[in-house]
């Protein structure tokens, strides 16, 4: 059955869900590939560039570790891990997109995508870039990158859909 619904049967989304989750994907992983070698062009790490006085900044910064990073200088284990989730991440929306609706696939296109964009960097560098520094004074949120926020942004989604269910709109069930 698993490979019926892989392959867009009965139990798995229609074309349409796969061809939006795979674009979805696509543009963040490709937005944030660019937007990083765009950044890694005209300001070095280490280096800040800011862009809103001291409240937006580009400061790019060699993260080793995951999450806001944490458990430095494991690349190798965070690149192995991402491969298994990427492939739970395809796994998931083959079995679960089609009955959930389509906000289901915009936001696992948001996760994959993200996940792909980091992915890239853990294997290419051995660490992941991000760049984007918000903050007032010392006051200052983690440096993240397009991948990281589409990321938090599928994150969100996937919690709105738990705790309002059908109530959200595009969460409902449906085909498509």
């Amino acid at each position: 059955m698993a490979v019926h619904a892989l392959a867009g049967g009965a139990a798995g989304p229609s074309a349409r869900r796969w061809a939006a989750f795979a674009a979805i994907a696509g543009a963040i992983a490709l937005a944030d590939q660019v937007t990083k070698a765009m950044v890694t062009a005209a300001v070095p790490l280490g280096q800040m560039q800011p862009l809103a006085g001291d409240l937006l900044r580009i400061a790019p910064a060699a993260n080793t570790g995951a999450l806001f990073g944490l458990f430095r200088d494991q690349a190798l284990l965070f690149g192995a891990l991402s491969l298994v989730v990427l492939g739970l991440i395809v796994f998931y929306h083959a079995r679960s997109a089609a009955a959930a609706g389509p906000l289901l696939t915009v936001a696992l296109g948001l996760l994959l995508g993200g996940a792909i964009g980091n992915l890239i960097d853990r294997f290419r560098f051995g660490y992941v870039l991000d760049f984007v520094d918000m903050g007032v004074g010392g006051l200052r949120w983690y440096t993240y990158n397009v991948a990281d926020a589409a990321i938090t942004a599928s994150i969100l989604v996937l919690l709105l859909m738990t705790l309002l269910g059908e109530r959200l709109p595009g969460a409902g069930r449906g085909r498509g």
